[in-house]
């Protein structure tokens, strides 16, 4: 640890200069002051509705049933304490800190700044993806709304000679064993209408075809409602989750009962739990583990800092983020309940065990659990909550995150962008510039291109080494001691030591540890058994990979290589603090100094004067 971390220094101090008795005052800059959340509550709700999607309800369950139910909450715990949530409230920690977003952060700790720039570019090629799942889901949403839901028949124009309703599927997969031999020349209608309707898919990426105008459309959709829920700040999107964040439960709720309901649904909710220990002697097992729960938490975005940044300065953020991890982890659980109940259904009309219809990602919201709605009455009914259900979990995820991409901008260049319209402004092109990069992924080789994206520009190893990076620039170089004096500033007491040990060691070796097994264990992107990706096609992902991971390192030796002085005054100069203003120690917000610069003037109890 560094010799200040090592000698117990004080926090970081912040000086409010003000000008003296009867000089002439300046006019103040023309841009807006920084927001804050109107109260708490927005705060925790804008982190629950970034935390918790899409891949609370398609991912965690299938992983707990693939990696032995019960048994693999056992890991995922153990990953949970140790890694993602200690990293989780470091970076709301260093965002309330410093009032700034995730690249200005790390003016904390200026030589660390390649950090803020990585996970700035990942955030971006998140918000380019991520929101054609909305733009299905959307497109679903709509096709609904109709007395027989299209995927249910094998009589439109989508539809082959090869395939099968559920119902006559009922007799086929009944006599057989394997997924492998369901799929040979038979397919259910719901996979022909997300693959011949709504995907029309082409061949490979190789062959892009067609912009899908209905995709397009629905995509446009998309980023006009993302674009309308943070347009004026947090201050409106505090207003917007209150409901997008707190809907998807009530629907989940209305799932899980009508799940549990149905004949067969204690079927999959065994098969869903019951636990197998001998999976945790499996590598894969704790792999899995951690990149869920690191996905879980979307940690290493620059979000959560933009987050926590908007607070008050003694806001008790540490209480707030506790809860949130506790909600997070409880919703995945909550979720497998209401999917397994239903997949234990289908499992039990068509006769089969629940793994041969259990599926992951678009797989499970596409096409097993809209099949599986197919068999229920009031089919309609069923399809439009739980397709209402996805694009709640999914939006607010979305635009937070366009939000703490828009932060970390914006406080780079706040002369500029906060003046008039332009922060407005600003929003509107990146949107736009998202949606025209976003239209590859509604071509007929789309889901290739989303699939590139999904697996390479924002995937755990990308994460994780952030994650690292993370760690190592606050535990010990800016000095774990400090930063939990720095906490101690905020919060008014000290908190559990064990987060202490998480950011110096533990943190790092199990991220660590789960870094190297990926890049050892790695194999390229998959599509299908019948599909690889051309080598150009996997070497642009490892491109979108590369780019925000090699900020941190080669902004370090740059930064080393430009500054003047020996090598000890570089380390000096670029490991101090770069904080932009002065906090009072109990001040409520930053510019409780330039309100006591009006009022009486600051004595020496109020300001604590820079030690830097």
């Amino acid at each position: 640890m560094t010799s200040a971390d090592l000698s117990g220094k004080g926090p970081v101090g912040r000086v409010a200069t003000c000008s003296p008795p009867g000089s002439p005052t300046k006019d103040p800059p023309k841009y807006r002051e920084r927001e804050k959340w109107t109260n708490k509550i927005e705060f925790v709700l804008s982190c629950m509705g970034f935390c918790i999607g899409l891949g609370n309800v398609w991912r965690f369950p299938y992983l707990c049933y693939k990696n032995g139910g019960g048994a693999f909450l056992i890991p995922y715990l153990i990953c949970l304490v140790a890694g993602a949530a200690p990293v989780f409230i470091l970076e709301i920690a260093l965002g309330q800190f410093t009032s700034q977003g995730g690249i200005t952060v790390w003016d904390i700790c200026p030589i660390f700044r390649g950090i803020g720039y990585g996970t700035t570019v990942i955030c971006f090629c998140l918000n380019v993806y991520y929101i054609v799942i909305l733009s299905w889901g959307l497109l679903y949403l709509y096709h609904s709304f109709s007395a027989v839901l299209p995927w249910s028949t094998c009589d439109n124009e989508w539809n082959t000679p090869a395939c099968l309703t559920v119902k006559e599927l009922n007799g086929t997969l009944s006599n057989l064993t394997s997924l492998d031999e369901i799929t040979g020349p038979k397919v259910d209608a719901a996979s022909e209408f997300w693959e011949r309707k709504v995907l029309q898919i082409s061949d490979g990426i190789h062959n892009p075809g067609a912009i899908r105008w209905e995709l397009a459309l629905t995509l446009a959709i998309a980023w006009v409602i993302c674009y309308f829920c943070i347009w004026k700040g947090v201050k409106w999107t505090g207003k917007v989750v209150y409901f997008t964040a707190t809907f998807p439960y009530v629907m989940l709720t209305i799932l899980l009962i009508r799940g549990v309901t149905l004949p067969g649904a204690m079927k999959g909710i065994i098969f869903y739990l019951k636990p197998d220990f001998t999976k945790l002697l499996d590598g894969q097992v704790w792999i899995d583990a951690g990149t869920q729960i690191f996905f879980s938490y979307a940690i290493s975005l620059g979000c959560m800092t933009a987050l926590g940044s908007y607070n008050s300065f003694h806001n008790n953020f540490y209480s707030q983020c506790i809860f949130i991890s506790i909600l997070n982890s409880g919703t995945s659980l909550y979720a497998g309940f209401a999917i397994f109940s239903v997949l234990g259904f289908m499992a039990t009309e068509l006769g089969v065990d629940v793994s041969m219809v259990a599926e992951t990602g678009p797989g499970l919201a596409f096409i097993a659990y809209p099949k599986a709605v197919t068999q229920m009455p009031a089919a309609p009914i069923w399809a439009v909550l739980f397709f209402f259900m996805i694009l709640m979990l999914g939006l607010d995820s979305q635009f937070v995150a366009i939000e703490g991409f828009v932060t970390a901008i914006v406080d780079m260049f706040p002369g500029y962008l906060r003046t008039g319209y332009r922060r407005e402004v600003f929003i509107a092109i990146t949107c736009f510039v998202s949606f025209l990069i976003g239209l590859s992924m509604v071509t007929n080789g789309g889901l290739y291109v989303f699939l590139l994206f999904d697996y390479y520009s924002a995937s755990g190893m990308t994460l994780l080494w952030f994650c690292i990076c993370e760690c190592g620039a606050v535990a010990w170089v800016y000095g774990v001691r400090r930063f939990y004096d720095n906490i101690e500033e905020m919060l008014g007491f000290r908190i559990n030591p064990w987060l202490m040990i998480c950011w110096s060691f533990l943190s790092p070796l199990v991220t660590g540890g789960i870094f190297i097994f990926s890049l050892v264990t790695y194999k390229p992107v998959f599509f299908s058994k019948d599909y690889d990706y051309p080598g150009w096609a996997i070497g642009i992902g490892w491109f979108m990979a590369l780019v925000s991971m090699l900020c941190p390192p080669v902004y370090f030796v740059y930064q080393l290589l430009v500054t003047p002085g020996t090598m000890r005054q570089r380390w000096k100069i670029l490991t101090t603090p770069r904080l932009p203003m002065a906090l009072p120690v109990n001040a409520t917000d930053p510019d409780e100094p330039l309100r006591q610069c009006n009022g009486a003037r600051a004595t020496p109890k109020t300001v604590e004067q820079s030690k830097l």
